[in-house]
């Protein structure tokens, strides 16, 4: 089963890219990282608690209001005495109160102001939500995926923002990039998208996802490396050319891919696990070969 590795940054794109393949004539699962992300830190999750853990304390907003009580109509003074036994201590009801309100549910637009930015604070906040969220969004990945290989689907879409950054790339067969060459085209289709940010909230998330132009020349250089491993689409026009985008994409994909190809891998799981193997490894070398150019670039610049 291909795994097909879907990025781009923040409209750009990419969501309209994974709507299109999960339609006719593609009809591909897909499997989003976001709505991953948002699964595994529900109340009462260990990614949930150490959330709170770390930004409860200097995020006062962190959580969301809890559901409003039936007995809201009590004044305050019926409230206490109900939560008081006889002998005049909390009764049990305050503790679950209390355990109620440790259940409420993570407020996101609290949490991205506090780590959607490019200073040196909000970096740092962002690489701890990151190593919360990330390994729990990849043991759910690694379980999705096995569900659809057992299921026989000949590929998967694997939609994640953060593709390159959090390493997923090496377990893409194919990686496709979603970008705009613009950058200010990019920043007004966030605007317009999300009426209540600011500009400079906008260019905040936009940078916290990366530059997509470089994630495109990360995925040129993997595809010159291993022909077919990588492919960026430009989403500078609209709706219909970006359609007529992906169907040349997928015509390329699919003759790469067969679908005898995909059959065979599903009767024969060792020849998967061979191919998988494979992929991974010339992932793994374009990762190294990306990390190696970089470090040099930047000792040039210095």
């Amino acid at each position: 089963m291909l795994i097909l590795g879907l990025t781009g940054s923040i409209s750009t794109g990419k969501s309209t890219v994974s709507s299109i393949l999960s339609q006719p004539p593609y009809n591909l699962p897909v499997i989003d990282a976001d709505i991953l992300a948002r699964e595994v830190v529900q109340p009462g999750t260990k990614a949930y608690q150490r959330i709170v853990e770390y930004f409860g304390d200097t995020t006062p907003d962190l959580l969301l209001a809890p559901p409003r009580s039936s007995f809201s109509a009590e004044s305050s003074q019926d409230r206490d005495d109900a939560q008081r036994d006889v002998s005049g201590r909390p009764s049990s009801n305050i503790e679950e109160s209390n355990k109620s309100d440790q259940l409420r549910p993570l407020n996101r637009a609290a949490l991205g102001r506090r780590v959607f930015g490019d200073d040196p604070a909000r970096r740092k906040d962002r690489a701890v939500l990151n190593s919360v969220i990330h390994p729990a969004v990849r043991r759910a990945i690694y379980v999705s995926v096995l569900r659809y290989y057992i299921r026989g689907y000949w590929a998967v879409v694997l939609d994640v923002p953060l593709l390159f950054e959090s390493g997923l790339d090496v377990f893409c067969g194919t990686v496709l990039v979603v970008g705009v060459h613009d950058p200010e085209v990019h920043i007004q289709r966030l605007l317009a998208r999300d009426q209540g940010l600011t500009r400079q909230d906008a260019e905040h998330r936009v940078a916290s996802q990366g530059d997509v132009r470089v994630k495109a020349r990360r995925a040129e250089m993997r595809n010159r490396m291993f022909h077919g491993s990588a492919v960026v689409v430009w989403n500078d026009a609209g709706r219909d050319e970006l359609r007529d985008e992906v169907e040349r994409v997928m015509r390329d994909i699919r003759r790469a891919s067969p679908a005898w190809w995909g059959r065979l891998l599903w009767v024969l799981p060792p020849l998967a696990v061979v191919v998988g193997l494979w992929d991974t490894w010339r992932a793994w070398r374009a990762k190294r070969r990306w990390e190696d150019e970089t470090r040099q670039e930047e000792k040039k610049d210095n």
